[in-house]
């Protein structure tokens, strides 16, 4: 019998046995946390060639059950189940590599720098595309204007996306495109057109209002529609990601992953959300809920949005922002409409997912909720969620619990928002802002995410934002508002078995017991053993999806 030795990040790879013909691998570590209550905590785990766990077990008792295994020896390295990201945008993800990165821009002016080097690439004519720019990070707070980018680009129309998605800034160029008259005191439904005091368009354009200037632009091409989302699933596995939850495909969307699955093409698993009451809603109350044989895609949630995002003040508030008195934010759909859409899912059997960010936003949608949902609210097991639950008043933070709804949490958007959330709804509403501690404690279940593009992509950072409640340098010393930290296990299960439960696919995936999928990641470290603090920097050895390597770190 020969044995072939592999290297694994430094660990050995023992192969017993020709690898063709194995029909079973034993997989060992130092430890394997299988966030399964039975038996959290054993040495290897086996699987079948169509990547099902067979049995788990010391590393002597599953040799000896498979002789002829291969084997997979991760030394001293912990194995944890595949981490899901909750909520994300991978098509998002993906375009950020294919534009200008704007992400951490110090002020406009670094803004048009890094513009300039991304134009050298650019056809004469085309878009000049980005994303990431935050208005917060700079020494003038306030939204930027057309005028700022116009000497730089007087010709060429630019486009960039704000780092929430919530907001775009255009430049005169790209505004002389749109077709309909920018000036006035009109206001599209769901959106704000910032304007100055002669009534005329700053470029700024708020929530839908970014819609009159994305209709505008070329369309995008099939290829790289395509790209953009295995670009984007391929960033996903390289961080230990081994499933997405995809917050708002379109139908057209669906079939380009569909596409890719056919062809093997998919790293891991994507949950898809369709996007609003469109043709995917439509697609399935006509067809049912959809998975793809392959067991890498399903849809079968609608994701809809109530309001828009704190950091452009476009969140529904019950009263004025504390930093802007007479806004109210944005209720980009309206409750009435909210409602058609949460009716129509509810008679389909479509889980239901909605963006709430303003104690407004968030009021609306639950009573939505609660009225849809009535006596069914506690005798079904519909798993509604609320995509974000970021701000909630004292009445609404229980209520969660109550109707059985998941709240879908993305830790780093804490962290992220500290330095002026408060500043935006005051030193009361910030007590029942991301308040993870709270909901959970109330017996709400917490699915966490990152929402990427808006922040990495990297589940680390998630994991340590939920126990440090901190940035990047361990401030403010202590955590911003303590109270509401999570332990490490809870935000890894976050990330695996209650991310899992949001999807409908805990039976599946989430953790690792036998009859589930071998989804799991290789880190050198030990994430239920080490300080909190050293969790952003966890080194990522290898991600596995049915048992088969889908990144190898070099």
């Amino acid at each position: 019998m020969r044995t072939l030795v592999l290297a694994l990040s430094g660990a050995l790879v023992a192969m017993s046995g020709h690898a063709m013909a194995a029909q079973v691998t034993v997989l060992s570590a130092a430890r394997i946390h299988t966030m399964e209550t039975a038996q959290p905590k054993v040495q290897a785990l086996a699987y079948d060639e169509t990547g099902r766990i067979l049995a788990l077990g010391s590393t002597a008792e599953l040799l000896k059950r498979y002789p002829k295994a291969e084997r997979i020896d991760a030394g001293q390295a912990t194995v944890i189940p595949g981490l899901i990201d909750a909520h994300a945008h991978v098509s998002g993800l993906g375009m950020t590599m294919l534009s200008a990165d704007l992400v951490d821009a110090a002020s406009k002016q670094e803004v048009v720098q890094r513009l300039q080097a991304f134009e050298k690439q650019l056809p004469a004519g085309a878009w000049l595309i980005g994303r990431g720019w935050d208005q917060n990070d700079w020494p003038d707070k306030t939204f930027p204007t057309a005028a700022d980018l116009d000497a730089a680009f007087p010709d060429r129309p630019v486009w960039l996306e704000r780092i929430d998605g919530h907001a775009g800034w255009a430049n005169s160029a790209a505004m002389r495109v749109v077709k309909r008259e920018l000036s006035g005191d009109w206001q599209p439904d769901g959106g704000r057109i910032v304007r100055d005091a002669r009534k005329q368009p700053t470029g700024v354009f708020v929530d839908a209002a970014s819609a009159l200037v994305d209709e505008a632009r070329p369309p995008l091409d099939e290829a790289t529609a395509e790209r953009a989302l295995s670009l984007g699933m391929q960033s996903a596995v390289e961080h230990g990601l081994t499933g997405v939850h995809d917050a708002g495909v379109s139908l057209a969307e669906l079939k380009r992953y569909q596409r890719l699955a056919d062809r093997g093409a998919m790293p891991l698993r994507i949950t898809a959300m369709a996007d609003g009451n469109n043709e995917a809603l439509e697609s399935l109350c006509a067809n049912g809920l959809y998975t793809h044989p392959s067991g890498r895609l399903q849809m079968r949630t609608l994701k809809l949005y109530a309001d828009g995002a704190l950091g452009s003040r476009g969140a529904a508030m019950l009263k004025d922002y504390s930093d802007d008195h007479g806004n109210l934010g944005i209720m980009v759909t309206s409750p009435e409409q909210i409602a058609v859409a949460v009716d129509k899912a509810k008679r389909c059997g479509v889980q239901v997912a909605t963006h709430a960010i303003g104690d407004r936003g968030n009021h609306v949608v639950l009573e939505t909720y609660a009225k849809a949902l009535a006596k069914d609210a506690t005798t079904t097991d519909h798993r509604w969620r609320v995509e974000h639950a970021q701000v909630l008043s004292p009445t609404d933070l229980p209520r969660l619990a109550q109707l059985h709804v998941i709240a879908s949490m993305q830790p780093t958007h804490a962290t992220s928002d500290m330095p002026w959330a408060e500043d935006r709804v005051g030193p009361q509403r910030i007590i029942g802002a991301y308040a993870w501690r709270q909901l959970r404690d109330s017996g709400a279940r917490l699915a966490l995410g990152s929402d990427f593009p808006v922040e990495s992509v990297d589940p680390r950072f998630g994991l340590y934002a939920a126990t440090m409640r901190a940035d990047a340098q361990g401030l403010p010393a202590g955590g911003w508002y303590p109270q509401e930290k999570l332990t490490a296990f809870e935000a890894l299960r976050g990330f695996t078995l209650d991310a899992a439960y949001a999807g409908f696919a805990e039976t599946q995936v989430g953790s690792l017991a036998v009859g589930k999928r071998a989804d799991f990641v290789v880190l050198t470290e030990d994430p239920l053993a080490i300080a909190p603090n050293g969790l952003r920097n966890l080194t990522v050895q290898a991600t596995y999806v049915d048992g088969k390597a889908v990144y190898r770190a070099k």
